[in-house]
């Protein structure tokens, strides 16, 4: 009688499933076909020929960060190569016109592009906004993702789809239902081996609250949580069929969660070193100030309080010597309220070190106004633990500074490294082992100091913007067959 029941529940569930599905699977059919008329029906150019279409995915467009340095020049080099291309960005910087974005990419990187760029722009930007998810933040972000990334393929389907941006969870939606050849630039893994072992051990960070180290049972039900997110991001990944990442560090990451090895490059990342190799680089001349000056977004994982504190430890020990008067000047962008909120706390810490008069913050400067202080500046300070690479490094390293980065990540693995045998750089971890290497660095000698500066300057070449150029065009290629 039981399984006479359990058959006559069953079966009809099962049968219905199997309607569902097809019905699912028919509909998804149905809006795929209906893009594809869409796309086919949108205009020619002046040669008849309907240009092809080439999206970015980058809803940040008009930040001042690395991520963006790269989506223009890698804008400017398909425009440089293809000349039947048109570029599109979707992006929710509503708040700015195209020439006003494109304008600003000229201001902040000094890159002027070819030909006019199509902007797509998003009204539901804030779902992919973190301080929408209090909870769940990696999951409600990347589902909020596929409803961004729907809306825009909706309002532009393109031939070719790249995520500029690190929004792995929109390409098999572009791949799947856009019909679109899909790629990727990836900046850093949503989630990483290294943020499971800090959920495994319990340790408390910016994205790993004390009440959930303080408990087993949140932190048990937190790495089944990641693993989980874990599991579907490699799924999602590995829909691409081309992979761009930016370092040594993130190419690990992604191969292991991905595992899309045949079709993942590393491209590093386009950094201006021509504009910082015109900085003349002599022996400092004796002054009464030396400034340390940090280059990053005001951003939690840049870890500033570490910077700050290091500094006010620095000055408090009196370890420099004769060396009148230090100054550590931080430049940053700010994209929204919560980066300049992150400002004022910066600021109140300075206050509660005393280190106030000491401390100089440069919100959203130009690029020649950046320029002037990496001229200036003795030491490149960066302190983020595990960046996927440090443009900002690289900056500090063509412009001439002592660069002290973190001993992790992008800098320790490629960029901070020993050039034909020769020291480049320093790199440290907490605060007292930044506070001692600065102190150090300026016991050099300036002859030393110089002989350090220029070792890192003939290294960083290798990530000019020209070897970008090369490397992305190189793989892109299959995109284009």
């Amino acid at each position: 009688a039981c399984f006479r029941l359990l058959c006559s529940l069953l079966l009809p569930a099962l049968f219905l499933s199997g309607i569902l599905c097809i019905c699912l699977v028919v509909l998804l059919w149905g809006v795929r076909l209906w893009i594809q008329r869409k796309k086919q029906l949108s205009s020619a150019g002046r040669d008849g020929k309907r240009p092809l279409l080439v999206a970015f995915f980058h809803p940040y467009c008009n930040a001042g960060g690395g991520g963006e340095r790269v989506l223009w020049c890698a804008i400017r080099t398909l425009q440089k190569k293809y000349r039947n291309v048109t570029c599109v960005v979707y992006t929710g910087d509503r708040d700015a016109t195209g020439e006003e974005i494109v304008e600003g990419a000229f201001r902040r990187f000094n890159i002027k592009l070819i030909h006019p760029v199509k902007f797509v722009f998003l009204e539901r930007r804030f779902l992919v906004e973190a301080s929408l998810y209090p909870h769940f933040t990696l999951l409600g972000q990347s589902l909020g993702s596929v409803f961004l990334g729907w809306e825009a393929l909706l309002k532009c389907a393109p031939d070719i789809y790249i995520d500029s941006m690190g929004y792995a969870f929109t390409i098999p939606l572009f791949k799947y239902l856009g019909g679109c050849r899909v790629g990727c630039y990836v900046h850093y893994p949503t989630i990483s081996t290294d943020m499971l072992s800090v959920v495994r051990n319990q340790d408390t960070r910016f994205n790993n609250a004390a009440f959930i180290t303080g408990s087993p049972l949140f932190s048990k039900f937190k790495l089944v949580y990641y693993y989980f997110f874990a599991f579907m991001y490699g799924l999602v990944g590995s829909c691409s069929d081309v992979v761009m990442v930016n370092s040594s560090w993130t190419l690990n990451h992604i191969l292991s969660l991905w595992r899309a090895g045949a079709c993942t490059s590393v491209v590093y990342p386009p950094c201006d070193v021509q504009a910082f190799l015109d900085i003349p680089l002599e022996v400092e001349k004796s002054t009464s100030e030396y400034s340390i000056v940090s280059v990053s977004q005001f951003r939690p994982e840049k870890d500033h309080p570490l910077q700050i504190r290091a500094f006010a430890k620095l000055l408090k020990e009196k370890r420099v010597g004769q060396q009148p008067s230090l100054k550590l000047i931080l430049i940053g962008g700010c994209r929204n309220q919560q980066d300049e909120e992150r400002v004022n706390n910066l600021k109140r810490l300075c206050e509660e070190l005393g280190v106030s008069d000491d401390v100089v913050f440069r919100i959203n400067i130009p690029f020649e106004e950046l320029k002037r202080h990496l001229a200036e500046a003795t030491i490149g300070l960066h302190t983020m633990w595990n960046e996927h690479f440090g443009i900002g490094v690289v900056e500090c390293m063509a412009a001439g500074t002592v660069i002290l980065a973190h001993n992790s990540g992008g800098p320790k693995l490629d960029i901070v490294v020993r050039h034909e045998g020769c020291v480049t750089g320093f790199l440290a971890e907490d605060e007292d082992s930044y506070a001692e290497t600065m102190a150090y660095i300026f016991s050099l000698s300036p002859e030393k100091r110089l002989e350090i500066r220029e070792n890192a300057r003939r290294s960083v070449h290798r990530f000019s913007d020209q070897h970008f150029e090369d490397a992305f065009l190189s793989s892109v290629e299959p995109l284009f067959k």
